[in-house]
């Protein structure tokens, strides 16, 4: 599992992607071009429907390689412009970005430290490490609410459609990425559960539909 390759980070360049993927080559760090074809669940609710180059590395390399990448941002923020936007962030804006630095690049992420600590905010690596694992916890949360989903997709599993099969399969199989690698589910069990039924009720049912219609129109 350790050995493993997770999504690290995601760039809209291929450019940048591969720039930062042969900076992490150069430091022994092993890496995979991940497939940039939005997933199935993001095209139906649609979130994250941009393409995008994925970077992966072994889960066990997360923490070097972030270092790594915030080493060269802390080099970078020396040489920071003052019109820069993040010195307009109040110190809870900037607290925000030290606890979603997943949602952030590495070069904000280091400015908004700098920032903090030039306020008399110092940020420490016992106060990090709270933030990271607060975060962690946030994002392990199932996603709430499936109901209405769960009803569509009985509803056209039932009478032979093919998008309630789709239903079934992304609530029953959809994962996503936490920032330390780890890939959960991103639905309940009992969610999931519903996900598997309606699934195969639309596998059984789509054929026979198909069958009925072919009948009736000869």
């Amino acid at each position: 599992m350790k050995n493993q390759f997770s999504i690290f980070k995601k760039y809209s360049s291929i450019e940048q992607t591969q720039e930062i993927i042969t900076f992490l080559n150069s430091n022994n760090i092993e890496t995979e071009i991940g497939n940039n074809i939005p997933p199935v669940d993001s095209l139906l609710t649609g979130n994250n429907i941009t393409p995008e180059f994925e970077i992966k590395i072994k889960i066990t390399d997360f923490e070097t390689a972030t270092k790594l990448l915030e080493n060269i941002a802390e080099d970078q923020i020396n040489q920071v412009n003052k019109d820069h936007y993040l010195f307009s962030f109040s110190n809870e804006e900037l607290y925000d970005i030290i606890l979603k630095q997943d949602e952030w690049n590495e070069f904000d992420y280091s400015l908004a430290k700098k920032l903090l600590s030039e306020r008399g905010k110092p940020i420490d690596e016992a106060l990090i490490k709270s933030l990271k694992k607060q975060r962690l916890n946030d994002l392990s949360k199932p996603e709430e609410n499936q109901k209405p989903w769960i009803i569509t997709g009985y509803i056209f599993a039932i009478m032979g459609g093919f998008f309630g099969i789709i239903i079934g399969y992304v609530l029953m199989t959809s994962k996503k990425n936490l920032p330390n690698g780890q890939r959960i589910y991103s639905y309940h069990a009992n969610d999931r559960q519903h996900g598997k039924m309606i699934f195969y009720i639309g596998i059984v049912l789509l054929p026979f539909y198909i069958i009925l219609r072919i009948l009736l129109a000869t």
